[in-house]
C-alpha cells in the first residue's frame, strides 16, 4: 500500500473523479466508478470488494476507524477537506471514498431471482429497488436500455450498499429476457387478480415499469403473470418502487 498526500486540485486523480461524480454515466467510458462515503466503502468491503484507490481527508486521515478502511486499498490519496469537496455530489463533503473498477454492463444469468427494470427514470426509486431486491433475497437487476445509470453517484448513494450484492445487467436490450428460465411477473392495474391471492413462482423475475408509463406492452406481453396490488385507500397508482417492495416482500413471505 502507498500513502502520499494531494495537494493540488489539478492532480490527475483528482480531475477524473469530478469528472466521475458530475457525469451520472461516465464511469462506463472511465471503466471505475468513484464510491462517495464511508458507509458505501464499509459496505463494498464487507462484500469481500478490492480498491486500488482510496481518498480521505486530512481529517479524516486522524480518525482510527476512517483509517483503518482506508489502509484497506492499494493506495490512499490524503486530501485537504477543501479538494474532497469538489469531488461529491452531497452538500457536505464526506471524508473517504473509493475509486473501484467498474464491472462492465454484465449479462444475465438464466435461473436468477430477478428484477427486471423498464426504463426506470428516477435514481433515487432505481436506487431503492436495488436495496428492496437485495433485502428480500433477489440476487438480479436486469436494467433495459432507458433506465437510469445503475452506478450513477445517485442511484449509489439510494441503493445504500446493495449494488455489492446483486449481480448488475445494464443498458440490456428486452430480447436478452429470452434467455432467463424464470418465469415473468408483472403488476397492472386492470389485472383481474390480486398480488396476495395468488401463489407466486420461485424464482420468478419481477418487471417494473416506467414511472409515467409502465411496463412496456413488449415486456408485458412476455409476463406469464399481471397481478393489481390491492390499494383500499382509493389510490390510482403506487410509486414503482413502493410498488416493487410491495411484490417483493409478498414473494419472499410466501417463500417464508
Amino acid at each position: 500500500m502507498t500513502v502520499k498526500h494531494v495537494t493540488s486540485r489539478d492532480n490527475p486523480l483528482l480531475v477524473r473523479l469530478r469528472k466521475l461524480a458530475g457525469d451520472p454515466g461516465g464511469y462506463r467510458k472511465a471503466g471505475e466508478v468513484w464510491l462517495e462515503g464511508d458507509h458505501l466503502v464499509s459496505a463494498f468491503l464487507h462484500r469481500g470488494g478490492r480498491a486500488p484507490q482510496a481518498v480521505i481527508t486530512e481529517r479524516g486521515w486522524e480518525n482510527d476507524r476512517l483509517r483503518e478502511l482506508a489502509n484497506q486499498a492499494d493506495a490512499v490519496a490524503i486530501v485537504p477537506e477543501a479538494l474532497m469537496a469538489g469531488l461529491g455530489t452531497l452538500e457536505s463533503p464526506v471524508p473517504l471514498g473509493f475509486v473501484v473498477p467498474w464491472a462492465g454492463a454484465g449479462a444475465p444469468r438464466p435461473s436468477e431471482p430477478t428484477v427486471v427494470l423498464d426504463r426506470l427514470q428516477d435514481a433515487g426509486n432505481v436506487g431503492a429497488v436495488l436495496r428492496s431486491a437485495s433485502a428480500f433475497g433477489f440476487t438480479q437487476v436486469v436494467a433495459i436500455k432507458g433506465t437510469a445509470a445503475l452506478w450513477s453517484p445517485k442511484v449509489l448513494r439510494a441503493g445504500m450498499g446493495a449494488h455489492f450484492a446483486l449481480h448488475l445487467v445494464e443498458a440490456a436490450d428486452p430480447s436478452v429476457l429470452d434467455g432467463l428460465r424464470v418465469p415473468l411477473v408483472a403488476t397492472s392495474s386492470h389485472a383481474a387478480q390480486a398480488l396476495h391471492e395468488v401463489r407466486l413462482p420461485w424464482p420468478c423475475a419481477w418487471v417494473m415499469g416506467h414511472e409515467g408509463q409502465g411496463v412496456s406492452a413488449d415486456l408485458m406481453a412476455r409476463c406469464a403473470l399481471a397481478l393489481r396490488i390491492p390499494q383500499p385507500g382509493g389510490e390510482e397508482s403506487l410509486n414503482v418502487a413502493a410498488a416493487a417492495a410491495v411484490c417483493l416482500y409478498e414473494s419472499a413471505r410466501q417463500r417464508a
